[in-house]
């Protein structure tokens, strides 16, 4: 029974897994562990990236111990670096000792001040000074950690700017200037210079400016003067104009007003509120026919009270008399009267109310609108009013502050004067830098150096596993095989160790390796335990490419079920590289090639007996057309003769991403067995190999895993290798008794 490819057989024991499932790159699905199939979640774990992990731990051992090193021997050959340290405090304010304006503002008033303080120390008009100031010796020893350094002016200023260093002390208005040197020194001697320099540079800015201000304070004394007098002018005739002397007492009226008829809009609102509130209970009692009376504020009225007090009498008497007289009676007769005299004349007072509760509603509505426009009028009033005085205090302002200018300016030129006669800072030194220790540099930093060694090695080692993950695209794991190949993986073979190859043919026979025969035995199980297997009697062995043990596979397999009782030929169809022959070293002169030829018959080709219930039919050379031969009737009739003999027949043809043979015979077996070998081919060639094999509509018995590397085979198999299963493995002694299968 065959099944399509991507579709899961369910029926008649048949495997069919799609091809279509999972992904090629590298590790871009889960399932590094052996999982079911169908519980595949196509999500990986935290222990599928441990897994990546412990693969390649020496990938992570050696990008560590390389990034480590360079950083210890970085830290160890660097040479080192000191830094001295200058403070200086920068004041809010200058220090008074005139009562006058300064020409430069120099009040720190926030943080852009101060930074803007630290913008000029870091300046280079700053870094120039300093450069200037170093000549002789000084000179000698800043340039002497630097090779062949000239000492013109640019080249100074480039080593100060590089190393150089202002930082704001946090909550403070100290700022730290500090520079760094090899000679510890020198480093001290910069620092100073630099503290030096920004103090001469705020004395020598404040002169300048008190200069310049004087000379400019002598041609604005008569424009000033003028602009005053023309100023004086305008205020006057805007206050004509707008008739301005009333301003203020026409400006308390309207506020008076305003804050009157603000009150009475808002008892209008209240009142207005109060009575809609009452209409709207009136109307909603209307619309569901209830008793008005139980409106409170109905029922308070004194009329409405004593009628519903008398009609309350009236049903008493009534009742009361019911029990004396009959209905006809003339007292039940004028009681039931009186009754509803007493019942009409509650409704009428009642509708009274009512009608007096909508007029009250309109005429307090009328009341709150008038208010609203009265209050709307006097508030536009008011704005009008407060435009007016705006415009006139804008030029009344104006008109005083260059009034007070003109006061002022005459004065200034004196005032300015002498205070730049007189020698105040902004700023002063709090701590000269000194020379530090010489067991203390800056640089190179033991620890830091080393845990960033340590953190970058470890860091970039664990990156590097992970990126040699994402680019492996081998098929190693069972989610590789059942979800991205599309076979149920149904055998693993473990990795033999060193032998020849006739021995590993025979691995299962001579018992060289217990793990091997075992895995063996489980694959001969699981072939049997389904029908469609188990029933099969032709079955081809393939694989993607050369060297996955096709041929190893195929002779262990065998032989697995001869030892079982049955009758068992393995055929060798790979006419282009035949293999068999060496495996069991026979002679490879006659075979398939003869037979389907016809110079010799099936029984001339055969070597029986090769192991009990194992017979042999070699390739018989290598032809120069496989295909022809394979497409012949006569080895049609070949397989179809071997069918009559033998209860199984294994084929053993090319890899198919090599050649096509394969594919010519499969039509003429029961069903396929896939070879692969773990971590050799990729993805996606294994994938397309298995999608070819599966659109052929030829039983897929599933796919054996071969040379499972036993150092990883937890990482990716621990179901089927673990060390509590060695027990298991280990082969009887010569003295103890072996129990035959």
């Amino acid at each position: 029974m065959s099944t399509e490819p991507g579709k899961k057989a369910n029926e008649g024991g048949g495997y069919g897994y799609g091809y279509g499932a999972g992904g090629y790159g590298g590790y871009s699905a889960a399932g590094y562990g052996y999982g079911e199939s169908s519980g595949s979640s196509g999500h990986r774990t935290i222990q599928d990236y441990l897994l990546i992990l412990r693969e390649r731990v020496w990938y992570i051992v050696v990008v560590f111990l390389v990034v480590f090193s360079s950083a210890l021997v970085y830290t160890l050959s660097a040479p080192k670096i000191y830094q001295a340290t200058a403070s200086v405090q920068i004041f809010r304010r200058d220090p008074t000792v005139m009562q006058v304006q300064q020409v430069m503002d120099t009040e720190m008033r926030g943080a852009e001040d101060i930074n803007t303080q630290i913008k000029v120390i870091e300046s280079g008009a700053i870094i120039t000074r300093v450069a200037s100031r170093l000549t002789g010796s000084d000179l000698a020893a800043f340039l002497a950690p630097y090779d062949k350094a000239s000492g013109d002016l640019a080249t100074v200023a480039g080593f100060l700017a590089a190393n150089r260093r202002v930082a704001l002390q946090r909550l403070t208005l100290v700022v730290s200037i500090s520079y760094s040197h090899p000679d510890r020194f020198v480093a001290a001697k910069v620092a100073n210079l630099f503290a030096d320099a920004y103090m001469d540079h705020n004395r020598t800015l404040r002169t300048v400016e008190s200069a310049v201000a004087v000379e400019g304070l002598k041609s604005t004394v008569e424009e000033q003067q003028k602009r005053v007098e023309q100023m004086a002018r305008e205020l006057q005739d805007y206050k004509e104009k707008k008739n301005m002397p009333a301003l203020d007492q026409r400006r308390d009226i309207v506020t008076d007003s305003l804050k009157a008829i603000n009150t009475e809009v808002t008892r209008a609102g209240i009142a207005l509120a109060a009575a809609e509130n009452r209409r709207n209970q009136v109307r909603e009692v209307r619309e569901r026919n209830g008793d008005l009376s139980e409106l409170p504020f109905i029922a308070g009225q004194a009329q409405i009270g004593q009628l519903s007090q008398q009609m309350a009498a009236h049903k008493v008497t009534l009742a009361t008399m019911g029990n004396r007289y009959r209905e006809r009676h003339p007292v039940m007769i004028e009681a039931r009267n009186s009754l509803r005299q007493t019942e009409v004349e509650l409704k009428k007072a009642v509708d009274l109310v009512c009608a007096q509760i909508e007029s009250d509603y309109e005429a307090t509505k009328s009341t709150f609108e008038k208010a609203r426009l009265e209050l709307q009028r006097r508030t536009d009033e008011s704005l009008q009013l407060d435009r007016d005085a705006l415009e006139y205090n804008d030029m009344e302002r104006r008109f005083r502050v260059q009034e007070q200018i003109l006061t002022t300016i005459s004065t200034r030129r004196t005032e300015t004067s002498m205070s730049s006669e007189i020698a105040t800072q902004n700023a002063r030194i709090v701590d000269p830098a000194a020379p530090p220790p010489e067991d203390r540099p800056i640089s190179p930093n033991v620890s830091l150096n080393l845990g960033l060694g340590l953190a970058g090695g470890l860091g970039l080692g664990l990156a590097f596993a992970f990126f040699v993950a994402f680019i492996d695209d081998r098929v190693k794991s069972s989610f590789d095989i059942e979800q991205v190949v599309g076979l149920p993986l149904i055998g693993i073979i473990p990795q033999i160790k060193r032998m020849e190859i006739h021995e590993k043919a025979q691995i299962v026979v001579n018992n060289s390796d217990r793990h091997v025969a075992e895995a063996f035995l489980t694959l001969h199980s699981s072939l049997r335990l389904k029908d469609e297997s188990k029933n099969s009697k032709c079955i081809l062995i393939t694989s993607t490419v050369p060297g996955e043990g096709k041929s190893f596979c195929t002779s262990n397999l065998a032989l697995t079920f001869a030892a079982h009782g049955e009758k068992v030929v393995i055929v060798d169809c790979d006419l282009r590289k035949p293999n068999i022959h060496k495996l069991f070293q026979i002679e490879n002169l006659k075979g398939v090639i003869d037979v389907c030829a016809g110079r010799a018959g099936l029984n001339d080709v055969i070597v029986r007996n090769i192991q009990p219930n194992l017979d042999v039919i070699p390739a018989g050379g290598r032809a120069k057309n496989p295909t022809q031969v394979l497409n012949s009737k006569a080895f049609e009739l070949m397989l179809s003769d071997l069918r009559k003999s033998y209860d199984r027949v294994f084929v053993d043809t090319p890899p198919l991403a090599a050649v096509s043979d394969a594919l010519i015979i499969l039509p003429l077996v029961d069903g396929s067995i896939f070879t692969i070998f773990f971590n050799k081919v990729r993805r996606k060639a294994a994938q397309f190999s298995a999608k070819r094999l599966l659109e052929a509509n030829v039983p897929n018995f599933g796919a054996v895993l071969n040379g499972l590397n036993v150092a990883v085979s937890g990482y990716y198999y621990a179901q089927y290798y673990d060390k509590s299963y060695k027990d298991y493995y280990v082969v009887a002694s010569k003295s103890e008794p072996t129990e035959e299968r």
